[in-house]
């Protein structure tokens, strides 16, 4: 039976299952980020019924804290965390690159920087990556690879492009935990060519999936947009691809257009943190005076446990008095659309009628649509 199976194609787009060693995944689909085990402030039942299907963890933060073999030694980050479902862990190469002040040198074996927890010197090496991962004991394992910023200069985008295939081309076939995918990430920035030849460098070492990486770092969207058609247009048809790092409405059913299967953010919930909900009205910010006397739910067509019980007025004074219940609220509202927002578009691939309603959905959501 194969991995991945495509279902429904409307343009670009497709509706697929992802079969993993920890169940089925429908895509496309948005993940939440665990980042150190646990989404903020979500119980993982509570994540089960708002209807999550995979989470995200964080190979760089688990590796320090509270350390990938006393995970493995407490039964995997399954067991460890208490989630029975699919998970993915990226390779922690984001984090050392976009860390730049504790970037210290990288080269073709790897890359040494300071941790952010307590400064020492510490070294990445693909090896290193994928054992990691090994012990956490993830569905899906990613790759290290080298990201670049935005605006990067292009010779640092091709030492990126050679360095992330080297070091695939080093963590292709390590070990693995029983059923572990594992999933190259493609890098070339907005350059064409670039990620013409990440995509032919990678493809054929054969990966059970393909990320595109180095992008949504600071770049300006719409030409963003243009590379992930390009990059997404490179992937095999019969592989899951990955936009790693977006978690907008409109920026998600973009992606979605442009035939991606999967993606992550942590917008949702650290949006909630800073007090506002993502609804069809657009961001609600929930400290605004104009909520103090509302008593509709954050939004009419969501059926999470903070529109099913609460007013706006009730979210904004516990948010206006800090009380963690508000924070909570909205971190379940805003993964809940989120959600829902992905599986109305599988619907709409499966229905042949994904360009209709992602048009009113960006219109709705105040975005115009952009060219595909």
């Amino acid at each position: 039976m194969s991995v991945f199976e495509v279902t429904a194609r409307d343009g670009a787009a497709r509706a697929a299952t992802l079969r993993t060693a920890h169940g089925e995944i429908r895509t496309p689909v948005f993940m939440p980020v665990g980042t150190k085990g646990t989404v903020k402030s979500v119980d993982p039942d509570e994540l089960h019924a708002i209807g999550t299907q995979i989470l995200l963890g964080n190979t760089y933060h688990l590796h320090f804290r509270p350390g990938d073999d006393l995970v493995a030694e407490l039964g995997g980050l399954h067991a460890f965390m208490r989630w029975d479902g699919p998970i993915l862990t990226d390779s922690g190469g984001f984090q050392v690159f976009s860390l730049r002040d504790t970037l210290l040198a990288y080269d073709d074996d790897g890359v040494t920087f300071r941790s952010v927890y307590d400064g020492k010197p510490e070294r990445f090496t693909p090896e290193l990556a994928a054992a990691i991962q090994e012990r956490l004991g993830s569905d899906i394992a990613m790759c290290l690879d080298v990201c670049p910023p935005a605006g990067a200069p292009r010779a640092d985008l091709e030492q990126a492009v050679r360095r992330t295939t080297l070091w695939a081309e080093r963590q292709r076939d390590l070990p693995r935990s029983p059923g572990q995918l594992r999933f190259a990430i493609t890098q070339g920035g907005l350059d064409p060519d670039l990620r013409r030849r990440s995509s032919e460098e990678l493809v054929p070492l054969g990966f059970d999936g393909y990320a595109i990486g180095g992008l949504s770092v600071g770049e300006e969207r719409a030409p963003m947009f243009v590379a992930t058609d390009e990059a997404a247009a490179l992937l095999p048809e019969d592989k899951p691809r990955y936009f790693m790092g977006i978690g907008d409405p409109e920026g998600v059913i973009e992606v979605i257009r442009r035939g991606v299967d999967m993606f992550d953010c942590v917008l949702p919930t650290r949006t909630a943190r800073t007090g506002s909900a993502l609804t069809w009205e657009g961001r609600l910010n929930l400290r605004n005076a104009r909520f103090a006397r509302d008593p509709r739910p954050l939004d009419e067509a969501c059926g999470c446990p903070a529109c099913a019980r609460f007013s706006r007025a009730y979210i904004r004074h516990l948010v206006n008095q800090q009380e963690l219940l508000g924070l909570r609220l909205l971190s379940l509202h805003n993964l809940r659309f989120l959600i829902d927002l992905v599986a109305a578009a599988r619907q709409a691939i499966e229905r042949g009628e994904l360009r209709r309603w992602s048009d009113d959905a960006l219109e709705r959501l105040g975005a115009p649509a952009l060219e595909t």
